[in-house]
Formats: C-alpha cells, sequence, structure tokens
C-alpha cells in the first residue's frame, strides 16, 4: 500500500475501536490559523494533499477531500492513485462535505472530529447536519494521536517584542482600546485565540508558523488584567516582567481551558465564534453569560494608523528595490544560463534578504511558467518543476515580513515573445486591477461589494477567475487577515465594511488550464478621498512599487485614461524606487518605467 493508503487504514482502524461511522479532518488548529505549525498538518500527513485548503472525510468505504477551485489541479495529481476521491467544491454535481455528510449517515451514525480544531461555526453546522440523518457528533476523539506515531509537538520558536519605531501603539493603549470596547458589549472577560490578534494586542512576535511571526498561544483579558497561555520556555525572564509591568501574566499554555472552565457565572465572556474552537467553546459552563461578537482586536489590527502605514510605505519601496534587483538579474541571465522555477524563489529572497529590516518570506513563493502559472496556488517542488526556456508567460507572486510591514506582489513578465492571445488576457486582467485601483466609494461599504469592479473588464472579455480579487494584509503580521474580503462569494455584512487605513490585495486574474495564468497584484491603503453632504468617501493608495510589464500589454485594449493611469504609476515608482538602486538595476527600472502610448 502507499502511505496514504496505509494512513487511511490506520485512521479507519481506530475509528472502529471507537464505534465511528466517519472521521473529519480539517485544515486547522486550535487557533483556526491558515498556515499550521506541524503539529497540526494531519490533513496532509493523511491523503499526501500538500495545499493549504482542504477537508478530509474518511468512512468505512469511502475518502474524500474537498478542496475549491485553486487546488483542484494540484489535488488531481497528488491524489491520483491513493484511493482518496477528489471533490471539488463549487460545482453544482459535487455537495459540500457538510450535505454529503447528511446525505451519507443515518440514525445511529457517529461522526467523530477533534473539536479542539473544530470551528465553534462549523460544528453548528455540523450539528445541524447530522441531526438531520439521525447521526450524533463526537468532538473528543483525536485520532490522530493515536496512528500519527512522529507528530510533532507544540512549536518551542522563542517569543519577543515588537518594539518601537515599528511598533507604532503602546501595549498598554491597545489593551486599553479592547477593553472599552468590551464595556461597550458588557464583557468582565474576553477570550482570544487566533494567534495573529494576540500579537497584535501584545506587541509580540514568534516563528512557529511559518511565513507569519506570530506564535501559538491563547490569551484571557479582563477589565483589569490579562493572562498569556504560551508553551513553557517560550518567553524569557526578562519580557515576562515587561509584559507584568502592562499587567500581563504568563501561563502555560494547557492551563487556558481551566482558566474558562474556573469562570464565575457573575463574569459575562466577550467570545467570537468565527475564531474559537468548539473544543475551547465546550470548556466552559454552559451556565456562565457570553456575548458573542467579533473579537475586537480584528477590527482594530485592520485598520492601520498613520504612523503604521508610514512604515509600510517604507517597507514597500525597499521591497520594491529588491524585485528591481531581482528582475534586473532575472532579464540578463534567461536564455543564458539554466533557470528554473525554483531558481526563481531562491533569488527573490535573497534580494529580499539585502533589505533592511526584513525578516522571511511572507508566504510560499509562487513561481510558475506557462501551464504551471494557470494554478493560482502552485509550488514548485525539486520533484516537480518547469525550466523558464522559449516564449511565455512567467508568474511570479511572492512577499516579504518586514519589521515595519507585510508585502504580497504578483507580477506576470514576458519570457521571450508572448502570443497574442496571452498578452490579450494580461491586458483585461490589467484592465481589471486598474478600475479596482481607482475606485472611490463610500465610507462603510462592504468590502465584498467592490469585487465586481475589479472583473467588469474581464467579464466582459468573457473570462472569470475562481479566487476572491482581495484579502487583508496584517502590519508585520499575517499576509491574509480579515475582516475585509473583495470577493462576490462573500457574505456581505457589518464587519466587512471598508474603513480608513485597511491594506487590502488587489489581484484579479484569468488562468487557461494547462497554457498559462495571469494575475497581476498589488496592496492598497483605504485612505479618505472627500467628505460632502452626501456622506464621506475613500479612495484606495496604491502602495506597492514594481514596475508591470508592459510587453505583455495589447495597447489597442487600453483606453486613454487606463495608459495614463499606468504610465502615473510607473512615474511614482521610478521617483520613489530609483535613489535605492543603481548599476543594472536601475537601468532595469528605468526601461521598465518607460511610459507607453496607444
Amino acid at each position: 500500500m502507499s502511505s496514504t493508503d496505509a494512513r487511511i487504514a490506520q485512521l479507519r482502524q481506530a475509528m472502529s475501536r471507537r464505534g465511528l461511522s466517519a472521521y473529519i479532518v480539517p485544515s486547522s488548529d486550535p487557533h483556526l490559523s491558515e498556515y499550521l505549525p506541524a503539529r497540526w498538518q494531519g490533513r496532509r500527513w493523511l491523503s499526501g494533499f500538500t495545499g493549504s485548503v482542504g477537508t478530509l472525510v474518511v468512512t468505512a468505504d469511502f475518502a474524500g477531500l474537498w478542496v475549491d477551485s485553486r487546488y483542484w489541479v494540484q489535488a488531481e495529481a497528488q491524489l491520483a492513485g491513493t484511493g482518496v476521491q477528489l471533490m471539488k467544491i463549487a460545482l453544482a454535481s459535487t455537495p459540500g462535505h457538510v450535505d454529503w455528510l447528511a446525505a451519507n449517515t443515518r440514525a445511529g451514525d457517529v461522526i467523530g472530529v477533534d473539536g479542539q480544531v473544530l470551528g465553534l461555526g462549523a460544528f453548528r453546522a455540523l450539528s445541524a447536519a447530522a441531526a438531520k440523518s439521525g447521526a450524533t457528533l463526537e468532538i473528543r476523539e483525536d485520532l490522530l494521536d493515536e496512528i500519527w506515531t512522529d507528530r510533532a509537538g507544540l512549536p518551542d520558536a522563542k517569543i519577543y517584542e515588537h518594539v518601537a519605531p515599528e511598533a507604532c501603539v503602546a501595549r498598554a493603549d491597545k489593551l486599553a482600546q479592547v477593553r472599552d470596547a468590551m464595556r461597550a458589549h458588557g464583557a468582565d472577560v474576553h477570550f482570544i485565540s487566533t494567534v495573529d490578534d494576540i500579537a497584535w494586542l501584545l506587541n509580540l512576535r514568534g516563528a512557529d508558523v511559518e511565513y507569519n511571526p506570530v506564535f501559538v498561544g491563547h490569551a484571557l483579558i479582563g477589565l483589569d488584567h490579562a493572562t498569556l497561555f504560551v508553551a513553557d520556555g517560550k518567553i524569557d525572564d526578562a519580557l515576562r516582567a515587561t509584559l507584568a509591568a502592562d499587567g500581563v501574566e504568563v501561563a502555560d499554555y494547557a492551563q487556558a481551558a481551566d482558566a474558562l472552565a474556573s469562570l464565575e457565572l457573575d463574569q459575562t465572556l466577550l467570545i467570537d465564534p468565527a475564531r474559537v474552537t468548539c473544543g475551547v467553546f465546550h470548556a466552559m459552563d454552559p451556565a456562565v453569560p457570553r456575548i458573542e461578537a467579533i473579537n475586537p482586536s480584528t477590527l482594530f489590527k485592520s485598520r492601520k494608523t498613520d504612523a503604521e502605514l508610514a512604515h509600510v510605505r517604507q517597507a514597500m519601496a525597499q521591497d520594491g528595490a529588491a524585485l528591481c534587483e531581482f528582475f534586473a538579474w532575472f532579464e540578463g541571465a534567461v536564455g543564458k544560463q539554466p533557470i528554473t522555477e525554483l531558481t526563481i524563489d531562491e533569488q527573490i529572497t535573497a534580494a529580499r534578504a539585502r533589505r533592511p529590516n526584513y525578516v522571511c518570506p511572507s508566504f510560499a513563493t509562487i513561481a510558475g511558467f506557462n501551464a504551471n502559472g494557470a494554478m493560482p496556488h502552485y509550488r514548485a517542488t525539486p520533484q516537480a518543476h518547469a525550466t523558464i526556456e522559449g516564449d511565455g508567460l512567467l508568474l511570479i507572486d511572492s512577499g516579504g515580513q518586514y519589521l515595519g510591514g507585510t508585502t504580497d506582489i504578483t507580477r506576470v513578465v514576458a519570457v521571450g515573445t508572448p502570443s497574442a492571445d496571452q498578452k490579450v488576457d494580461f491586458t483585461l486582467v490589467l484592465k481589471g486591477m486598474i478600475a479596482l485601483s481607482r475606485a472611490s466609494f463610500p465610507r462603510g461599504t462592504p468590502s465584498p461589494m467592490l469585487d465586481a469592479i475589479a472583473r467588469a473588464p474581464i467579464w466582459e472579455g468573457g473570462a472569470e477567475y475562481g479566487h476572491g480579487t482581495g484579502h487583508g494584509v496584517g502590519y508585520f503580521l499575517n499576509v491574509h487577515e480579515g475582516p475585509q474580503v473583495i470577493s462576490y462569494r462573500a457574505m456581505p455584512g457589518p464587519h466587512t465594511a471598508m474603513e480608513p487605513g485597511m491594506i487590502t490585495s488587489n489581484e484579479p486574474g484569468i488562468y487557461r488550464p494547462g497554457r498559462w495564468g495571469v494575475r497581476i497584484e498589488n496592496l492598497v491603503a483605504n485612505r479618505s478621498w472627500l467628505t460632502s453632504e452626501l456622506g464621506e468617501f475613500l479612495c484606495f493608495e496604491t502602495l506597492t512599487l514594481c514596475p508591470i510589464d508592459t510587453r505583455c500589454i495589447e495597447t489597442s485594449l487600453m483606453r486613454a485614461d487606463e495608459i495614463a493611469w499606468l504610465n502615473d504609476y510607473h512615474q511614482t515608482v521610478f521617483e520613489r524606487l530609483s535613489p535605492m538602486v543603481q548599476g543594472e538595476a536601475l537601468a532595469w527600472l528605468e526601461r521598465s518605467t518607460a511610459p507607453i502610448s496607444a
């Protein structure tokens, strides 16, 4: 048997011993993180699928992995021959895993899942689905602990302080903000599990999660005290004393559940049902009064201060200068020496590493040549990658973590001579990106409603793409953060309102499976535009500084105002970056920002 077959067989044996009819393995951890520490990579270990998102369901005679369109090609290849069936989310013929379980279980069946990694919202949906068929949900079984003999323990990287000048708001002031919000809700205590919320609130950073400078922990915030729950040894005595000076006590990670269980009945708890697991939720006495609302820190950290935005602009300039050095190297080397998609990752990371205040990549670099670029979340490996030669398009999606900001940028560049069809796709995507860049809108507009602005030129060209157009970006934190998201597939709500200071990606695309992909991405910040008798309006400030490859543009499809926007953008890029580069990088920058005409 393959390793996947053997592991699924072990899981089925464990299920049989527990009397479980089905078992669910989500892609999550006790903090509902997007990027998971090794200990919670169970879905990947079981199925062999390496994508970041997916849900595995196993029964006695079925194993299926549910993934969305970003991962269909990758999952199909990685699941081949494993016995795990690919279940394509968003196809009318494929029910979601919750609906599938409702249709494929019956009265008396028991569905197992580790409640410590299952979101409270997902638990409620599963419970409702199970009730339809008469099945029950068992959340106390972590079967992976039984069968995964070399499973990693808790990550043990040291926690460090994010300090001034990049840490622009003091820890005490952030705690005061959250406590004011707690009082407004009528809450006495507030429990936080999301690692980026905790890192932001306490001005701490870590290295427990790949690419994101965060650490595994929980926090319990009272009106006059706070407790941080982390593994022993992660915080040294000096930092412990610094935290104590701000009223923050440090306790062992495992004590978080006990702290919740010991809450008094006269204490009202604020908890975010979208950001805690059902295991945490069920650790509490159900008699403790609860208020369910979004974590106040999620809203506060999404709205960068003017001082933080100033640091972000500096980080963007450093990032842009690094990219100038990279692209100058690439243009001089392609066709003259062997270059693979892996080489791209190595060179672009090295260029960033030479820049001040650089910490690490903000996600795994996506470098996809021609057909590989058609997979939005493609990742080259030593076993499977392309050599960059001949004609076509190279898509590079990369980013960096800097002490003063997080970057995320996608550029598509010509290799040899792009085809006419490739240039049409590139131009349609560029038109969509420009349209959203130029948008103005009332303050408080739900972010999903902006999606059609970017998609309209692409739809007009008879094309579409399966991912969202934009996600929030952290401040030296997670490259993906909420609450805003630009996607018509997302549910508009009060917490998706666009507010000043938010940083969001602008990344439309077109993907031709087996041929090529195009995505152009800048980060933009919400800025105040004007206030009139009809309301307050916001606009976008483009933060990313890097030329867009004009060799890929079919100018006959561009309007004069779109060409003017691009030329103005390139002039800004040249003015901001030219003092920071020299030699071949400066020459490349000058060539790449030259104005174009219709």
